[in-house]
């Protein structure tokens, strides 16, 4: 499981980049979740929103689940690249498939990359 020491991490699967803002889903969501082949995104630019606040919604050929911003801020950018390659979230889940960027990100409920890791190996088991 791939999870950069440099990002932050939420109970619900996301990750959030306090150095650029950038939030999304993690490697181990996206492995759970299979082939994800949509996605539709509930913020737009110059939105604020809340840590715990829906920001978008996938399908895989297995699930769908709602994307939970990770950090409080305004959104500065939506990745809408990522409605037509969706399946970017799989195969490149920490790198170009961000979903969304925020300004001023205060943080919510996270957790560093090694706490992440032992709370996804906990949950396998």
């Amino acid at each position: 499981m791939n999870a950069p020491s440099n990002l932050k991490y939420t109970k619900s699967d996301e990750w959030f980049d306090p150095a650029s803002g950038a939030m999304g889903l993690t490697d181990y969501a996206q492995s759970q979740l299979s082939d994800i082949v949509f996605i539709e995104f509930l913020v737009e630019e110059g939105e604020t929103v809340e840590a715990g606040k829906a920001i978008a919604s996938v399908e895989s050929v297995k699930a769908s689940a709602e994307i939970y911003a990770p950090a409080a801020g305004k959104v500065t950018a939506v990745n809408k690249a990522l409605s037509d390659k969706p399946e970017t979230l799989n195969s490149d889940a920490f790198g170009e498939g961000w979903m969304v960027k925020v300004e001023g990100g205060v943080a919510g409920d996270v957790m560093d990359a090694d706490a992440y890791v032992k709370y996804c190996e906990e949950r396998a088991h």
